[in-house]
């Protein structure tokens, strides 16, 4: 069986050719973020398909169960799609890391940074790379005045949850009201951001490989959670861009993901102002997986049918230490 290091930028050919080399794997899924149910529906496409191509695949619910069953010397790898949360923001990369057990996406630096979008935003920044103006803003900070730093219209949003979980478009002062309430409920950091009035792109990465752009059209005032994972009138176009577009945004969201240390595989989300110019921003290092995902259709763009793009994911946890 074939099992060397998987680079799956220039080829979608199968690197592992039999099952068996990934041994036992989890399917890491659900646990208690904001996210549970699409990590749950995510989970259970991926299982089924690990399984119809002869992965020996088992779902896991939780960081709990996971640690226990690795523990227990129950698997040998980890196919996480755990969304949000202690799944996504570097606390189980670094426990898996601890344990020697590989594992699907980025490491713990690149997932605990693009969880935060403010440490994002501020890394772009210092390496030359675009996103809108923002201010953080912690708790018992003054919401008003970062408001009026940045501009309207302006977002507010957790600075570390994905999915659009709670954010706000602010675009006159009858808005800010509703702000003010998500700043007094929410425990964490916010993240203020200058809106961008434009469309809007994301791009899928696959190994060192940007897959085409998906240019998001939802029907509503912008992409939110319905949008992303109930509507089905959110228009996905791919490829999102006409002649030699594609070729500079895939060359952007390449240097905006490896700018965060993320590697195997995510999305990138940017928006293009009035001006023409992209605008960063956010990195999803474990994308939906659902019906309504954004990163199977990319995938489904280039020939690679949904079973396939999941076992390129299972190979890139080849790369990582005890595998």
């Amino acid at each position: 069986m074939n099992h060397r290091h998987p680079d799956t930028a220039n080829s979608d050919s199968l690197v592992v050719s039999d099952a068996r080399a990934f041994g036992r794997v989890a399917v890491a899924m659900g646990g208690n973020s904001a996210e549970r149910e699409v990590s749950l529906d995510s989970g259970r496409n991926v299982l089924a398909a690990l399984r119809a191509r002869g992965v020996d695949a088992h779902a896991v619910d939780g960081i709990p169960a996971l640690l226990d069953a690795l523990r227990g010397g129950h698997f040998a790898r980890v196919f996480n799609i755990l969304h949000g949360g202690g799944g996504e923001n570097g606390q189980l990369q670094g426990a898996l890391d601890s344990l020697g057990v590989p594992y699907t996406g980025a490491g713990v630096l690149g997932s605990a940074l693009a969880m935060d979008k403010a440490r994002s935003k501020w890394i772009w920044q210092a390496q030359g790379l675009p996103t809108p103006d923002f201010v953080p803003v912690a708790p018992g900070e003054d919401l008003h005045a970062a408001l009026a730093r940045v501009g309207l219209p302006a977002f507010v949003k957790p600075s570390c949850e994905g999915s659009s979980v709670g954010v706000i478009r602010v675009l006159n002062g009858a808005d800010i009201a509703t702000a003010l309430q998500l700043a007094a409920e929410y425990p964490g950091t916010l993240l203020v951001e200058r809106m961008v009035q434009g469309p809007e792109y994301t791009v899928g990465i696959l190994g060192t490989r940007a897959l085409p752009s998906i240019h998001i059209v939802p029907k509503g005032a912008f992409y939110d959670y319905h949008a992303k994972y109930v509507a089905e009138d959110t228009q996905k176009i791919c490829p999102g861009l006409d002649g030699g577009g594609e070729a500079g945004l895939a060359a952007l969201a390449l240097r905006a993901f490896a700018a965060l240390d993320c590697s195997g595989w995510g999305r990138v989300d940017v928006m293009r102002d009035t001006d023409g110019n992209w605008q960063l921003i956010e990195v999803n290092t474990t994308p939906g997986m659902t019906s309504h995902s954004l990163l199977p259709k990319a995938a489904a763009a280039t020939g690679m049918d949904f079973q396939t793009l999941c076992w390129h994911i299972l190979e890139t946890s080849l790369t990582r230490g005890g595998a």
